[in-house]
Protein backbone atom coordinates (compact mmCIF):
# COMPACT_ATOMS: atom_id res chain seq x y z
CA UNK A 1 0.00 0.00 0.00
CA UNK A 2 1.18 3.59 -0.66
CA UNK A 3 2.09 5.69 2.19
CA UNK A 4 -0.04 8.35 2.53
CA UNK A 5 0.11 11.19 4.40
CA UNK A 6 -2.69 12.04 6.31
CA UNK A 7 -5.55 14.35 6.01
CA UNK A 8 -5.52 17.46 7.57
CA UNK A 9 -7.18 19.91 5.39
CA UNK A 10 -10.73 20.01 3.60
CA UNK A 11 -10.86 20.89 -0.06
CA UNK A 12 -14.05 22.84 0.17
CA UNK A 13 -13.76 24.38 3.28
CA UNK A 14 -9.96 25.71 2.54
CA UNK A 15 -10.75 26.07 -1.61
CA UNK A 16 -8.43 29.17 -2.59
CA UNK A 17 -5.44 27.01 -0.42
CA UNK A 18 -6.19 24.08 -2.60
CA UNK A 19 -6.06 25.74 -5.88
CA UNK A 20 -3.41 28.30 -4.81
CA UNK A 21 -1.22 24.90 -3.96
CA UNK A 22 -2.14 23.18 -7.19
CA UNK A 23 -1.37 26.34 -9.63
CA UNK A 24 2.04 26.97 -7.40
CA UNK A 25 2.63 23.55 -8.24
CA UNK A 26 1.75 23.66 -11.56
CA UNK A 27 3.57 27.07 -12.64
CA UNK A 28 6.50 25.42 -11.00
CA UNK A 29 6.94 21.76 -12.79
CA UNK A 30 4.12 21.66 -14.83
CA UNK A 31 5.09 19.78 -18.51
CA UNK A 32 5.85 22.23 -21.72
CA UNK A 33 3.27 20.17 -24.20
CA UNK A 34 3.15 21.70 -27.77
CA UNK A 35 -1.34 22.43 -27.11
CA UNK A 36 -0.23 25.09 -23.97
CA UNK A 37 2.21 27.55 -26.11
CA UNK A 38 -1.31 28.39 -27.97
CA UNK A 39 -4.44 29.81 -27.08
CA UNK A 40 -6.23 29.41 -30.28
CA UNK A 41 -9.74 27.65 -29.82
CA UNK A 42 -9.30 25.80 -33.22
CA UNK A 43 -5.98 23.71 -31.78
CA UNK A 44 -6.84 23.35 -28.30
CA UNK A 45 -9.86 21.65 -29.67
CA UNK A 46 -7.90 19.25 -32.17
CA UNK A 47 -5.23 18.27 -29.21
CA UNK A 48 -8.58 17.38 -26.89
CA UNK A 49 -10.15 15.03 -29.83
CA UNK A 50 -6.40 13.67 -30.26
CA UNK A 51 -6.03 13.41 -27.19
CA UNK A 52 -9.68 11.43 -26.51
CA UNK A 53 -8.32 7.37 -25.99
CA UNK A 54 -4.97 7.84 -26.83
CA UNK A 55 -1.65 8.37 -24.79
CA UNK A 56 -0.23 11.61 -24.56
CA UNK A 57 2.75 9.62 -25.56
CA UNK A 58 2.03 8.75 -28.65
CA UNK A 59 0.67 11.89 -29.81
CA UNK A 60 3.97 13.40 -28.70
CA UNK A 61 6.24 10.43 -30.02
CA UNK A 62 4.49 11.32 -33.30
CA UNK A 63 4.39 14.71 -33.66
CA UNK A 64 0.34 14.15 -34.79
CA UNK A 65 -0.56 17.37 -33.13
CA UNK A 66 2.00 19.43 -35.12
CA UNK A 67 1.72 17.59 -38.59
CA UNK A 68 -1.82 18.28 -38.32
CA UNK A 69 -1.88 22.09 -37.88
CA UNK A 70 1.13 21.97 -40.41
CA UNK A 71 -1.59 20.53 -42.90
CA UNK A 72 -4.88 21.79 -41.79
CA UNK A 73 -3.56 25.09 -40.05
CA UNK A 74 -6.97 26.78 -39.40
CA UNK A 75 -10.97 25.78 -39.74
CA UNK A 76 -11.24 26.75 -43.26
CA UNK A 77 -8.28 24.61 -44.26
CA UNK A 78 -9.95 21.76 -42.06
CA UNK A 79 -13.48 22.22 -43.52
CA UNK A 80 -12.70 21.97 -47.37
CA UNK A 81 -10.34 19.17 -47.18
CA UNK A 82 -11.13 15.65 -48.60
CA UNK A 83 -11.83 12.63 -46.57
CA UNK A 84 -8.97 10.39 -47.79
CA UNK A 85 -6.35 13.73 -46.70
CA UNK A 86 -8.47 13.91 -43.62
CA UNK A 87 -8.01 9.91 -42.56
CA UNK A 88 -4.75 9.92 -43.66
CA UNK A 89 -3.80 13.00 -41.58
CA UNK A 90 -5.34 10.63 -38.45
CA UNK A 91 -3.92 7.38 -39.37
CA UNK A 92 -2.33 5.97 -36.51
CA UNK A 93 -4.63 7.27 -34.12
CA UNK A 94 -7.71 4.93 -34.28
CA UNK A 95 -10.89 5.81 -33.73
CA UNK A 96 -11.54 7.94 -37.02
CA UNK A 97 -14.80 9.71 -35.84
CA UNK A 98 -12.93 11.55 -33.84
CA UNK A 99 -11.25 13.04 -37.46
CA UNK A 100 -14.74 13.42 -38.88
CA UNK A 101 -16.14 15.07 -36.09
CA UNK A 102 -13.40 17.88 -36.83
CA UNK A 103 -14.29 18.37 -40.09
CA UNK A 104 -17.78 18.79 -38.72
CA UNK A 105 -17.23 21.35 -36.15
CA UNK A 106 -15.33 22.91 -38.86
CA UNK A 107 -18.10 23.59 -40.64
CA UNK A 108 -20.31 24.15 -38.28
CA UNK A 109 -17.94 27.46 -37.22
CA UNK A 110 -18.04 28.34 -41.08
CA UNK A 111 -21.81 28.02 -41.93
CA UNK A 112 -23.08 29.16 -38.61
CA UNK A 113 -20.42 31.53 -36.83
CA UNK A 114 -18.98 32.92 -39.87
CA UNK A 115 -15.87 31.29 -39.62
CA UNK A 116 -15.50 32.65 -35.60
CA UNK A 117 -15.07 29.94 -33.72
CA UNK A 118 -17.44 30.61 -30.69
CA UNK A 119 -16.43 31.64 -26.80
CA UNK A 120 -19.29 30.65 -25.06
CA UNK A 121 -19.79 26.94 -23.33
CA UNK A 122 -23.10 26.18 -24.63
CA UNK A 123 -22.55 27.43 -28.55
CA UNK A 124 -19.19 25.12 -28.04
CA UNK A 125 -20.73 22.15 -26.38
CA UNK A 126 -23.23 22.14 -29.39
CA UNK A 127 -20.38 22.13 -31.78
CA UNK A 128 -20.08 17.98 -33.33
CA UNK A 129 -18.37 15.50 -31.63
CA UNK A 130 -17.66 18.02 -28.11
CA UNK A 131 -19.18 16.99 -25.27
CA UNK A 132 -19.02 18.20 -21.72
CA UNK A 133 -15.67 18.00 -21.06
CA UNK A 134 -14.05 18.79 -24.40
CA UNK A 135 -16.24 21.98 -24.20
CA UNK A 136 -14.82 23.17 -20.44
CA UNK A 137 -11.32 22.24 -21.55
CA UNK A 138 -11.84 24.44 -25.03
CA UNK A 139 -13.45 27.52 -22.80
CA UNK A 140 -10.37 27.44 -20.09
CA UNK A 141 -7.97 26.54 -21.72
CA UNK A 142 -8.59 28.75 -25.02
CA UNK A 143 -9.95 31.89 -23.30
CA UNK A 144 -9.41 31.38 -19.46
CA UNK A 145 -13.23 30.74 -18.62
CA UNK A 146 -13.88 29.70 -15.67
CA UNK A 147 -15.32 25.99 -17.30
CA UNK A 148 -15.25 22.83 -14.96
CA UNK A 149 -14.01 19.79 -16.46
CA UNK A 150 -13.86 16.00 -15.44
CA UNK A 151 -12.08 13.08 -17.74
CA UNK A 152 -10.18 10.14 -16.55
CA UNK A 153 -8.02 11.92 -15.01
CA UNK A 154 -9.74 14.39 -12.60
CA UNK A 155 -12.41 11.70 -11.68
CA UNK A 156 -9.50 9.68 -9.97
CA UNK A 157 -8.37 12.94 -8.42
CA UNK A 158 -11.39 13.56 -7.10
CA UNK A 159 -12.07 10.10 -5.97
CA UNK A 160 -9.22 9.99 -3.67
CA UNK A 161 -9.32 13.29 -2.69
CA UNK A 162 -13.16 13.21 -1.29
CA UNK A 163 -12.95 8.91 -0.79
CA UNK A 164 -15.46 8.60 -3.16
CA UNK A 165 -16.49 4.81 -2.76
CA UNK A 166 -19.28 4.25 -5.34
CA UNK A 167 -18.51 3.19 -9.18
CA UNK A 168 -17.22 6.60 -10.89
CA UNK A 169 -19.57 5.84 -14.11
CA UNK A 170 -23.23 5.55 -12.17
CA UNK A 171 -25.27 8.57 -13.11
CA UNK A 172 -25.14 9.99 -8.93
CA UNK A 173 -21.09 9.23 -9.01
CA UNK A 174 -21.18 11.62 -12.52
CA UNK A 175 -23.51 14.12 -11.17
CA UNK A 176 -21.17 14.38 -7.74
CA UNK A 177 -17.31 14.44 -9.63
CA UNK A 178 -19.21 17.34 -11.73
CA UNK A 179 -20.36 19.37 -8.61
CA UNK A 180 -17.11 18.54 -6.78
CA UNK A 181 -15.14 20.27 -10.12
CA UNK A 182 -17.41 23.50 -10.06
CA UNK A 183 -17.24 24.12 -6.47
CA UNK A 184 -13.18 23.79 -6.72
CA UNK A 185 -12.85 25.98 -9.74
CA UNK A 186 -11.37 29.48 -9.69
CA UNK A 187 -13.01 32.46 -11.12
CA UNK A 188 -9.60 33.39 -11.90
CA UNK A 189 -6.55 31.24 -13.22
CA UNK A 190 -8.84 28.92 -14.89
CA UNK A 191 -6.38 27.77 -17.12
CA UNK A 192 -3.75 26.69 -14.84
CA UNK A 193 -5.76 25.08 -12.15
CA UNK A 194 -7.75 22.77 -14.64
CA UNK A 195 -4.59 22.04 -16.33
CA UNK A 196 -2.87 21.19 -12.53
CA UNK A 197 -6.09 19.24 -12.16
CA UNK A 198 -5.24 17.13 -15.02
CA UNK A 199 -1.92 17.16 -14.62
CA UNK A 200 -1.82 15.83 -11.12
CA UNK A 201 -3.72 12.72 -12.18
CA UNK A 202 -1.32 11.88 -15.36
CA UNK A 203 2.06 12.19 -13.22
CA UNK A 204 1.14 11.87 -9.39
CA UNK A 205 -2.12 10.43 -8.94
CA UNK A 206 -1.79 7.53 -11.48
CA UNK A 207 -3.94 4.35 -11.77
CA UNK A 208 -1.57 1.82 -10.92
CA UNK A 209 1.24 3.84 -8.17
CA UNK A 210 -0.04 6.87 -6.89
CA UNK A 211 2.70 8.84 -5.22
CA UNK A 212 1.22 10.70 -2.83
CA UNK A 213 4.21 11.59 -0.95
CA UNK A 214 5.13 14.26 -3.62
CA UNK A 215 1.38 15.18 -4.23
CA UNK A 216 1.26 19.21 -3.76
CA UNK A 217 -2.25 18.67 -2.74
CA UNK A 218 -1.77 15.26 -0.08
CA UNK A 219 -2.80 17.21 3.08
CA UNK A 220 -6.30 17.69 1.54
CA UNK A 221 -7.11 14.18 0.16
CA UNK A 222 -9.59 12.05 2.49
CA UNK A 223 -8.56 8.49 1.12
CA UNK A 224 -6.16 6.14 2.97
CA UNK A 225 -5.93 3.16 0.26
CA UNK A 226 -5.43 5.21 -3.12
CA UNK A 227 -4.52 1.63 -4.90
CA UNK A 228 -8.39 0.80 -4.10
CA UNK A 229 -10.04 4.59 -5.83
CA UNK A 230 -11.70 5.20 -8.07
CA UNK A 231 -14.07 2.25 -8.52
CA UNK A 232 -15.48 1.01 -11.47
CA UNK A 233 -18.34 -0.98 -12.72
CA UNK A 234 -16.47 -4.51 -14.36
CA UNK A 235 -14.62 -4.32 -17.25
CA UNK A 236 -16.36 -5.67 -20.51
CA UNK A 237 -15.27 -9.35 -21.78
CA UNK A 238 -12.59 -10.02 -23.60
CA UNK A 239 -13.20 -11.16 -27.33
CA UNK A 240 -10.99 -12.88 -29.09
CA UNK A 241 -11.28 -12.76 -32.81
CA UNK A 242 -9.24 -14.34 -35.91
CA UNK A 243 -9.01 -12.62 -39.09
CA UNK A 244 -7.78 -13.87 -41.76
CA UNK A 245 -6.32 -11.63 -44.97
CA UNK A 246 -5.10 -11.55 -48.53
CA UNK A 247 -1.58 -10.33 -49.96
CA UNK A 248 -1.88 -9.95 -53.71
CA UNK A 249 0.49 -8.21 -54.89
CA UNK A 250 1.09 -7.84 -59.00
CA UNK A 251 3.20 -5.47 -61.07
CA UNK A 252 4.07 -3.64 -58.13
CA UNK A 253 0.55 -2.99 -56.93
CA UNK A 254 -1.33 -4.32 -54.00
CA UNK A 255 -4.92 -5.35 -54.03
CA UNK A 256 -6.69 -3.46 -50.82
CA UNK A 257 -10.66 -3.09 -50.09
CA UNK A 258 -12.20 -0.25 -48.71
CA UNK A 259 -13.44 -0.56 -44.61
CA UNK A 260 -17.04 -0.32 -44.44
CA UNK A 261 -18.20 -0.47 -40.75
CA UNK A 262 -18.45 2.67 -38.41
CA UNK A 263 -15.06 2.20 -36.98
CA UNK A 264 -12.50 2.47 -39.67
CA UNK A 265 -15.07 3.53 -42.52
CA UNK A 266 -13.22 5.09 -45.87
CA UNK A 267 -9.95 3.38 -44.10
CA UNK A 268 -8.29 0.72 -46.56
CA UNK A 269 -6.90 -2.52 -45.74
CA UNK A 270 -6.21 -6.01 -46.90
CA UNK A 271 -9.00 -7.87 -48.24
CA UNK A 272 -10.56 -10.17 -45.61
CA UNK A 273 -11.13 -14.09 -46.21
CA UNK A 274 -14.00 -16.16 -44.59
CA UNK A 275 -11.91 -18.81 -42.61
CA UNK A 276 -13.26 -21.53 -45.12
CA UNK A 277 -11.40 -19.60 -48.24
CA UNK A 278 -8.21 -19.31 -46.03
CA UNK A 279 -7.10 -23.30 -45.26
CA UNK A 280 -5.09 -23.68 -47.73
CA UNK A 281 -3.47 -20.71 -48.88
CA UNK A 282 0.39 -19.90 -47.67
CA UNK A 283 0.63 -18.17 -44.36
CA UNK A 284 2.84 -15.03 -44.72
CA UNK A 285 2.52 -13.43 -41.32
CA UNK A 286 0.96 -13.84 -38.34
CA UNK A 287 0.22 -10.89 -35.93
CA UNK A 288 -1.32 -9.65 -32.95
CA UNK A 289 -3.49 -6.28 -32.52
CA UNK A 290 -6.14 -4.75 -30.03
CA UNK A 291 -9.03 -2.49 -30.52
CA UNK A 292 -11.42 -1.62 -27.38
CA UNK A 293 -12.46 -5.00 -25.75
CA UNK A 294 -11.00 -6.92 -28.67
CA UNK A 295 -7.97 -8.60 -29.22
CA UNK A 296 -7.51 -9.82 -32.74
CA UNK A 297 -5.23 -12.33 -34.29
CA UNK A 298 -4.04 -11.44 -37.73
CA UNK A 299 -3.17 -13.87 -40.27
CA UNK A 300 -2.07 -12.71 -43.50
CA UNK A 301 -1.95 -15.42 -46.47
CA UNK A 302 -0.46 -14.98 -49.94
CA UNK A 303 -2.25 -15.29 -53.55
CA UNK A 304 -1.23 -16.70 -56.48
CA UNK A 305 -1.51 -14.28 -58.92
CA UNK A 306 -1.66 -14.50 -62.78
CA UNK A 307 -1.93 -11.69 -65.52
CA UNK A 308 -2.71 -9.23 -62.48
CA UNK A 309 -5.68 -11.40 -61.18
CA UNK A 310 -6.11 -13.77 -57.96
CA UNK A 311 -6.49 -17.14 -59.77
CA UNK A 312 -9.26 -18.13 -57.29
CA UNK A 313 -11.30 -14.98 -57.76
CA UNK A 314 -14.17 -16.72 -55.55
CA UNK A 315 -12.15 -15.85 -52.42
CA UNK A 316 -13.34 -12.43 -53.14
CA UNK A 317 -17.40 -12.87 -53.57
CA UNK A 318 -19.88 -10.40 -51.96
CA UNK A 319 -17.15 -7.98 -49.78
CA UNK A 320 -16.31 -4.23 -49.86
CA UNK A 321 -15.26 -2.27 -52.76
CA UNK A 322 -11.57 -3.23 -53.47
CA UNK A 323 -8.87 -1.99 -56.08
CA UNK A 324 -5.22 -1.91 -56.95
CA UNK A 325 -2.81 0.57 -55.27
CA UNK A 326 0.77 1.38 -56.72
CA UNK A 327 2.96 0.97 -53.91
CA UNK A 328 5.49 3.33 -54.54
CA UNK A 329 3.12 6.09 -55.42
CA UNK A 330 -0.17 5.52 -54.05
CA UNK A 331 0.15 3.42 -51.18
CA UNK A 332 2.06 5.80 -48.82
CA UNK A 333 -0.77 8.06 -49.37
CA UNK A 334 -3.49 5.91 -48.64
CA UNK A 335 -5.06 5.52 -44.98
CA UNK A 336 -4.93 2.63 -43.21
CA UNK A 337 -5.68 1.11 -40.21
CA UNK A 338 -2.41 0.57 -38.26
CA UNK A 339 -2.40 -3.05 -38.09
CA UNK A 340 -3.16 -3.58 -41.82
CA UNK A 341 0.41 -0.68 -42.46
CA UNK A 342 2.49 -2.63 -40.08
CA UNK A 343 1.55 -6.19 -41.67
CA UNK A 344 2.13 -5.07 -45.24
CA UNK A 345 4.92 -3.45 -44.24
CA UNK A 346 6.26 -6.27 -42.31
CA UNK A 347 5.54 -8.83 -45.13
CA UNK A 348 7.33 -6.50 -47.69
CA UNK A 349 10.33 -6.64 -45.25
CA UNK A 350 10.62 -10.35 -45.49
CA UNK A 351 10.20 -10.38 -48.51
CA UNK A 352 13.70 -8.70 -49.04
CA UNK A 353 12.15 -5.25 -50.33
CA UNK A 354 10.93 -7.03 -53.62
CA UNK A 355 8.11 -5.78 -55.02
CA UNK A 356 8.07 -8.11 -57.68
CA UNK A 357 7.45 -11.57 -56.82
CA UNK A 358 5.47 -14.53 -57.06
CA UNK A 359 4.33 -15.99 -54.20
CA UNK A 360 4.81 -19.83 -54.01
CA UNK A 361 1.43 -21.71 -53.11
Amino acid sequence: MTEKPLQTRDPLEETSAFQRALIDWFEADGRDYPWRRTTDPYAILVSELMLQQTRIETVLERRYFERWLERFPDIATLAEASETELLKQWEGLGYYNRARNLQKAARVVIDDHGGVFPDSLEKVHDLPGVGRYTAGAVLSFAYDRPAPLVDGNVARVFSRLFDHRSAIETTASQKQLWAWADDLLPEKGAREYNSALMELGQRHCTRAAPDCLACPVSAFCATRDPEALPRKKPPRETVHVVEHALFAISGGRILLEQESGSRRRGLWRLPLLAEKNAVGLPVLLRTKYAITHHRVDLIVHGATIQEGQVVEPTLLNDHPPRKWVDLESEYPEIAMPSPFRKAVDQVIENENNQIDFKLRP
